[in-house]
């Protein structure tokens, strides 16, 4: 199986600083971080670790549910994964992922409510980048829509 890489270079110290990610696998893009917009609520054009880990476990379950789909014999006409990282002050200081939201909706033919709750629970709790997350809290809203 392949492995992945991204690369981040950083100058000056936490509040001051800044660097720039870049996804060396892919060389689709690079991307600017800084600590203070990371801990602001508008993230004013960089993007931050809980975002690239929310893109990562979104994508990820959107592509682990099509597979479970299909081990039922069922495609979805169409599903939509967003995720919510937040970050956090740690116990002891610092600072931690409190918490993963998962909102997953999908059009199934052929399942009904249970049916797919079922399913959904079953790629969240398969999900890789879901597994590399253990120990962090996440909540699954999965419904048909």
């Amino acid at each position: 199986m392949p492995t992945r890489t991204a690369r981040t270079g950083w100058t000056g110290t936490l509040e001051q600083g800044v660097g720039k990610v870049e996804l060396t696998s892919s060389k689709l893009a690079t991307y600017e971080v800084s600590f203070p917009k990371r801990a602001a609520e508008d993230a004013g054009g960089t993007t931050s670790p809980e975002e690239l880990i929310a893109a990562a476990h979104s994508s990820c379950l959107a592509m682990n549910l099509s597979g479970v789909l299909a081990g039922q014999k069922l495609v979805a006409d169409a599903i939509d994964v967003s995720a919510e990282v937040t970050l956090g002050p740690a116990k002891g200081g610092g600072f931690e992922i409190s918490g993963i939201a998962i909102t997953l909706r999908a059009k199934v033919p052929g399942v009904d409510a249970a049916k797919f709750a079922e399913l959904a629970k079953t790629a969240e709790q398969t999900c890789p980048v879901t597994k590399a997350l253990a120990g962090t809290t996440i909540t699954l809203d999965a419904a048909l829509g």
